[in-house]
């Protein structure tokens, strides 16, 4: 019999996150919905990294080991269970709870396991409109999940949700360039190095050079350019939800600011936020919330 636990390795990844995932001063059943949604997402991206936990236990609960695409495919299986039958996987039945109590669509759930399918098939991306949207299947989903958890959704909401998520996608993906890059995955636009004289090469290089600082710069500014606007959604909810997003737009700005600070090279390591930037910068983004959307 089998006594691995997969919720425990995956879940517990939430403490490498940019942002808190579910912070302790959200109500409890927030955060169980919250951990919920993220071991899901986590479990998705896992399989499609091949970052799965040792000893099988993810795979195993989805009945199969075979490979990313079939487990992405037996996933989408147990997805399906979610909201018509009994999931086989103990993340996917830890989620039902969560979509039956708020009435959560499929779409952004599938979506997720689309992004880490084109993963598997497409490794590069020739313009910037092309990257974004692979950020509407890998991030944006996540945000207006949570707006459907906290009851919150609108169009406008929405709309500043989906900036947030796809720069915070964008954060992620600066600071894995290497990573990705051993994984022959490359996030940054063909057009934007070919714009700063950037070859694929000096991209495996073991610190980068001022052509590739020039671009990670360009594309960390588009990511800010993002957050900021997708700010005015912390001004437009209360209370603990805004504190939330404020910490997931603020884990946004501090890993930036942590990009910056290592010159822009993010070949020589991830940088990572610190937690007198994202409380620095929480602090910034609930004034700029209090002044858009009053107290």
């Amino acid at each position: 019999m089998r006594t691995d636990d997969p919720s425990r390795t995956t879940l517990g990844k939430a403490a490498d996150e940019n942002f808190p995932v579910a912070p302790f001063f959200l109500p409890r059943a927030w955060r169980d919905d919250l951990m919920a949604v993220y071991g899901y997402a986590r479990l998705v991206d896992d399989i499609g990294d091949g970052d799965l936990a040792p000893g099988g236990a993810d795979a195993f609960g989805l009945g199969t080991d075979a490979g990313p695409l079939p487990l992405l495919d037996a996933l989408e299986e147990d997805l399906d269970r979610v909201f018509d039958g009994t999931p086989r996987h103990p993340l996917l039945r830890a989620l039902q709870p969560t979509v039956r109590r708020h009435g959560l669509t499929r779409g952004p759930f599938l979506g997720l396991i689309q992004a880490n399918r084109q993963d598997q098939l497409v490794s590069r991306y020739e313009t910037y409109d092309e990257l974004l949207a692979y950020c509407e299947l890998s991030a944006n989903p996540v945000g207006r999940i949570v707006l459907g958890i906290t009851g919150t959704a609108t169009p406008e909401r929405i709309r500043r949700s989906d900036e947030i998520c796809t720069a915070l996608q964008i954060v992620e993906h600066l600071q894995d360039v290497a990573e990705d890059l051993r994984r022959d995955r490359i996030y940054l636009p063909a057009e934007d190095l070919k714009r700063f004289h950037v070859t694929e090469d000096e991209l495996a290089r073991p610190t980068a050079g001022a052509a590739v600082r020039s671009l990670v710069a360009f594309q960390a500014e588009r990511a800010r350019a993002l957050l900021h606007a997708g700010t005015p959604l912390v001004g437009s909810v209360r209370g603990r939800l805004r504190l939330l997003l404020a910490g997931f737009t603020a884990g946004g700005l501090a890993a930036l600011d942590a990009i910056a600070a290592a010159g822009f090279d993010v070949l020589a390591g991830s940088p990572k936020p610190t937690k007198p930037s994202l409380t620095r910068q929480a602090g910034a983004v609930l004034l700029h919330a209090r002044k858009e959307g009053g107290s």
